[in-house]
């Protein structure tokens, strides 16, 4: 695992957006004062890889990723690994309880993007999303660098006080990271894929011998009898063959037999339907006389017709009917008139003098109104005049005549203002009865007058109808003259139409039985159409069907009894050559059944060729199948040889890998080359005082050579002692592990340290940092270290800078 681009967002101290490129990066510093947030920068990309931090103490402790006054954050990583390029997103919420993480995702990244345009631009690059979520995202990124959360902190991120976890482990502990590290834990999935293996080649070998046991009948003798019963087969094919073709020419004969049987039925048949129809020797005489009475209702109907066009023209000469009758209803109409303008015109005379009384009536009413309203007005003057006497006082002007009183007048009780108001409303009343009766008696003058000016209009328009024809006796006397001829006509039309009636009847009883001629001269016809093909005689007189038919039934009486002489013949011969087809077909069936074959329900050539050649089949399929099952046989005795071997290879290699000092032997060879490898480093660093060893239980020790070659526990060795064998160790273990696990995924591309060195003196920092130097020289380990020694980070070639202030943490990149 490389990385190429780390981002942070509100990660712990880094509350402003921050990314850190390491693309174009082998060997870093992070340098900058206590708590500054160097570190900060390894959390991340262990962080985004694992979702947790090794210095927070769990694994599942992600409360502290958040900056405490931020409510989310966002940590970002883009790394190579195995060739691929993947990027990793882990976004961080704050809730009411603690810190989770909202959002995980690792995709595969597209490797064409240049890193130098930003991580945002690689993130865009998606080729397709591996995991999705926390946990899921946790699980692909240990698939992708083939390391748990526990062993990336043993061997590639180096945390504060934690340098001595791999020196320090139990061997136990050791032994686990170094399975997974060299994928040991294949040859266990190795073990129990033999024991299968081993169950399955056991289980063909006996699916095989059952498989042989099937075809143990399947030798030389089965074989042997199988071909001769084949060539049997063939020899009686010929035979069939012969047979079959005599049996054909035979059904052959028959047919053309039968055919020739079958027409001399068909024709025998077609003589003795022919018969005359019933109806044929009466067809004339009906013909005749349906001729007859056609012919004279044809002349009586001629007849009416005349009759009845001479009435026709009778009543046409009598005149116009409706304006007689017009004129005829004016003279009623004019007399009716007369008389009733006379009585209306003496009810519209008295309506009108009605109607006079009731105006007098009125003009009485209006004077009598108007006397009441007069003495209503003078007692109203007597009472003021009375009100105003009281307040009359001597010496004063008069509101009336405005001199001075000089003596009152006397006071008289004035007469009753209440009885004289009531007689103007009672005279107001017989007014308004006296209004409405007037009007309405007008208005009924009005109508009679109306009505009697339209009674003398109807009069003057039936004048008009009356001019033409003054004499009302003359009218009546034509009208009913016309009445006459009337019925006359209609009588005669009546009896023109019995008589057309009749006409029709006759010609359609007369058409009906000339039908009945055509067809029975049809019927004669196709009868004979019937027979003609058998040499029937010609018509001659189509006239007389009668005749006609005697004749064609006297040559079929002839016809019939020649042609049944002749049946007779050939129905002799088809019974001999039946017979003669039926001993062949048993000769046959006897051949056939000597052979073993089912004889077929009919013995016919296509049943009989097809049983045999089925039977040939099934003797050629049977030489076949025992051929078959010879070869089987073999090749079944050699799977079982195979699968035998097969089995015990298997189980031989299961009980190998089954032994449990396989393992540990395995994690012995890579720990020892792992030690030999580190002891070399530790030797430079400790300027040949220490080199590791591995005591019987295969725990790490160092010999002390300035103390004799004295064997120490890595505990006992002071914290200087400790950096030095821990980095060693890291190193070696950073170097070897792509030989050791001899996998693209295993190999670790980066290595972190971070702090330690200040334990160091001058010269064993000299050494480290050369160390360091050349771990980095090939250009395909990435090296990145957190320090506080100035003399360390001054040989680092690139060095981030990392400040804080009260906005968080800042970070610049530099070039030393």
């Amino acid at each position: 695992m490389r990385p190429l681009c780390v981002h942070m967002d509100d990660f712990c101290s880094y509350r402003e957006p921050t990314s850190v490129s390491l693309h174009d990066v082998d060997y870093f510093v992070l340098v900058g004062p206590t708590g500054s947030g160097k570190s900060t920068v390894i959390d991340a990309i262990c962080f985004a890889l694992y979702g947790s931090v090794p210095r927070w103490g769990k694994e599942n402790v992600i409360r502290l990723a958040l900056a405490p006054s931020a409510n989310s954050g966002r940590v970002a990583l883009v790394f190579e690994a195995a060739g691929r390029r993947y990027g990793v997103v882990r976004a961080l919420a704050r809730t009411k309880q603690s810190v989770t993480t909202k959002e995980a995702r690792l995709d595969e990244l597209d490797p064409s993007v240049d890193p130098a345009e930003g991580i945002e631009e690689m993130l865009a690059a998606q080729v397709r999303t591996i995991a999705d979520g926390p946990d899921p995202v946790t699980a692909a990124v240990e698939r992708v660098t083939g390391l748990e959360f526990r062993y990336f902190t043993q061997c590639v991120v180096l945390p504060q006080g934690r340098f001595a976890d791999f020196l320090q482990a139990e061997p136990r502990k050791r032994q686990d990271l170094l399975v997974q590290l060299l994928d040991a834990g294949t040859f266990e999935v190795i073990m129990k894929r033999a024991g299968e293996e081993a169950k399955v080649a056991e289980a063909r070998a006996q699916a095989a011998e059952a498989q042989l046991a099937k075809v143990g009948g399947a030798d030389e003798a089965a074989e042997t009898a199988a071909r001769q019963r084949v060539e049997r087969l063939e020899t009686l094919g010929e035979q069939v063959r012969s047979a079959l073709d005599e049996l054909r020419r035979t059904d052959e004969t028959i047919r053309d037999r039968d055919a020739g049987a079958a027409e001399a039925a068909r024709s025998l048949g077609a003589l003795a339907a022919l018969a005359m129809p019933e109806d044929v020797p009466t067809l004339a005489d009906d013909l005749k006389t349906a001729t007859g009475a056609a012919e004279r209702a044809a002349r009586e109907a001629a007849r009416h017709e005349e009759a009845e066009s001479a009435a026709r023209e009778r009543l046409a000469g009598l005149g116009d009917k409706a304006a007689l009758d017009l004129a005829a209803r004016a003279h009623r109409d004019h007399a009716r008139l007369t008389e009733e303008i006379e009585a209306v015109r003496v009810e519209a005379e008295e309506a009108r003098g009605a109607a006079a009384d009731a105006e007098a009536d009125v003009a009485v009413a209006q004077a009598n109104l108007q006397q009441a309203q007069d003495e209503l007005q003078r007692t109203r003057d007597a009472h003021t005049a009375a009100d105003l006497v009281q307040r009359l006082a001597v010496g004063e002007p008069c509101p009336v005549c405005l001199r001075e009183v000089t003596e009152p007048p006397e006071r008289h009780a004035p007469p009753a203002l209440g009885a004289a108001d009531r007689n103007v409303k009672a005279r107001a009343r017989d007014l308004d009865t006296a209004q409405d009766a007037h009007r309405r008696l007008e208005r009924e003058a009005d109508r009679r007058d109306e009505k009697l000016a339209g009674l003398r209009r109807q009069l003057d328009a039936q004048d008009e109808h009356i001019r033409a024809h003054p004499d009302a006796g003359d009218v009546q006397r034509r009208l009913d003259a016309i009445r006459t001829a009337e019925e006359e006509a209609g009588q005669a039309r009546q009896d023109l139409l019995t008589a057309r009636a009749d006409l029709t009847k006759a010609e359609r009883l007369l058409a009906g039985l000339n039908e009945e001629a055509s067809r029975a001269q049809r019927e004669l016809d196709e009868a004979r159409d019937t027979v003609v093909a058998f040499g029937a005689p010609a018509v001659v007189d189509r006239a007389d069907l009668h005749a006609a038919w005697t004749s064609l039934l006297a040559w079929r009486d002839q016809e019939a009894g020649r042609r049944g002489e002749a049946a007779e013949t050939l129905a002799n011969e088809l019974s001999d050559l039946r017979a003669r087809r039926d001993d062949r077909r048993r000769a046959l069936a006897a051949e056939l059944d000597a052979h073993e074959i089912a004889v077929p329900a009919t013995i016919d050539t296509d049943t009989v060729r097809e049983a045999v050649l089925n039977a040939r089949n099934q003797a050629e399929n049977r030489l076949a199948d025992v051929r078959r099952d010879r070869r089987r046989a073999e090749e079944l005795a050699d799977e079982i040889r195979k699968h035998r071997q097969e089995t015990a290879v298997a189980q031989e290699l299961a009980r190998h890998l089954r032994a449990n000092n396989f393992e540990n032997w395995l994690c012995g060879e890579a720990l020892s080359l792992l030690v030999d490898t580190a002891s070399e480093t530790l030797r430079e660093l400790s300027g040949g005082q220490f080199e590791f060893v591995l005591d019987e239980k295969n725990a790490i020790e160092v010999t002390d050579h300035t103390e004799a070659g004295l064997r120490r526990s890595v505990r006992t060795l002071s914290g200087g002692e400790t950096f030095q064998a821990s980095l060693a160790l890291a190193l070696a273990l950073s170097d070897q592990i792509a030989r050791l696990g001899g996998g693209a995924a295993r190999s670790l591309d980066s290595i972190f340290l971070d702090e330690g060195f200040g334990t160091l003196d001058p010269a064993t920092l000299d050494t480290v940092a050369t160390t360091l130097e050349r771990l980095t020289s090939g250009g395909d380990r990435m090296v990145g270290i957190v320090t506080h020694v100035p003399a360390l980070a001054e040989r680092v070639p690139v060095r981030f800078d990392v400040s804080r202030d009260h906005t968080g943490s800042h970070l610049e990149k530099k070039s030393t």
